[in-house]
């Protein structure tokens, strides 16, 4: 089959393109930027260089394909850049849809689990579950937003199914996005652990779940990729044991959590610039992010393998391109 991919160069689109050609099929890739970026370094993919939001060189550029892919998106998990996360995840996605059902093309848009509801008791959510929601910052409205373009669209005739990944661990994280924590934790950084916890998930199941969902999913249907449900506080543990540092020595009270990410609001308005740490960040932390799979295993041939074992496939990942010292890494 032949494959457009958005979002490429990240942690998941990385992961979907090395598998779909590993599987036997044609990939194009949409990308930004003129230059073939290290994470498609020695890939055989197509590039076409186009904004998301560019109808006229997308409808252009790309010739036959089976299926449409939707990986990219910019994610600020704080207040600002509201304009331009709906720029990316709004307007893009609905070009991208557009062009879909003009062509008669399904359409896989990878969601978050973030548009649905967080776990009260730590009971898992399901796809339908929207409340309690989530703090509505930049990325969580523009992603909710975005599924909504979707939805719409398969309502006037778009062919197309939404996925939710979980927190996704692994190897081939370049720029790095989950494993900038892990990092972080092995630099001694992981004092006390959020006080929430998520569903952590190998991302190359998520990417054959979504290989999955593009083949067998049902038009107009949600399906969550998510994994085992754990602690924030599980999770660094086991990252730090992986990176031979002590683990983290408490959980982040919410007292705590929210003082330091007003902190980080009341620095944003002095320096016109919104930290990493902020009062949508820290709230974010303190929910617990656990979800149900049990659709995507009946529907989708969905599987889940070892979180754990995907921690460590990271870490050695990491040594071998060199963003961590082999010699203090043996996972």
């Amino acid at each position: 089959m032949k494959y457009v991919i958005t979002g490429a160069t990240g942690f998941l689109g990385n992961n979907l393109v090395r598998l779909l050609l590993a599987q036997g099929h044609e990939v194009t890739c949409i990308l930004r930027q003129s230059q073939t970026p290290p994470a498609l370094a020695g890939l055989n993919v197509q590039p076409v260089y186009a904004d998301l939001r560019d109808a006229g060189t997308l409808s252009k550029q790309l010739g036959e394909f089976d299926q449409l892919i939707h990986s990219a998106a910019l994610i600020q998990l704080g207040w600002s850049q509201l304009n331009e996360s709906r720029q990316v995840n709004v307007l893009g996605t609905q070009t991208l849809a557009e062009l879909c059902q003009s062509r008669g093309k399904r359409f896989v848009h990878i969601s978050t689990v973030d548009t649905l509801a967080h776990a009260l008791d730590r009971q898992p959510v399901s796809e339908n579950q929207r409340d309690p929601a989530k703090p509505n910052c930049s990325y969580v409205l523009s992603k909710r937003e975005a599924e909504q373009v979707v939805l719409t669209s398969v309502s006037r005739g778009l062919d197309a199914v939404i996925v939710h990944p979980g927190f996704m661990v692994g190897p081939y994280d370049w720029k790095p996005s989950s494993g900038q924590m892990m990092l972080s934790i092995a630099q001694g950084l992981g004092l006390l652990a959020p006080g929430g916890g998520c569903s952590v998930v190998d991302v190359r199941d998520v990417a054959a779940g979504i290989v999955s969902a593009g083949l067998r999913g049902q038009s107009g249907e949600h399906y969550i990729l998510a994994g085992e449900n754990v602690s924030y506080f599980q999770l660094w543990q086991e990252m730090a044991l992986i990176a031979h540092v002590r683990g983290p020595r408490g959980r982040l009270p919410n007292w705590l959590a929210q003082a330091v990410g007003t902190g980080g609001d009341v620095f944003a308005k002095f320096r016109r610039h919104e930290p990493l740490i902020n009062s949508a960040n820290t709230a974010m932390g303190q929910l617990f992010h656990h979800y149900s799979s049990e659709k995507a295993k009946a529907h989708l041939a969905y599987t889940i393998s070892s979180w754990q074992q995907a921690l460590r496939d990271a870490w050695a990942w990491f040594a071998e391109v060199g963003m961590w010292p082999k010699s203090k890494s043996n996972p």
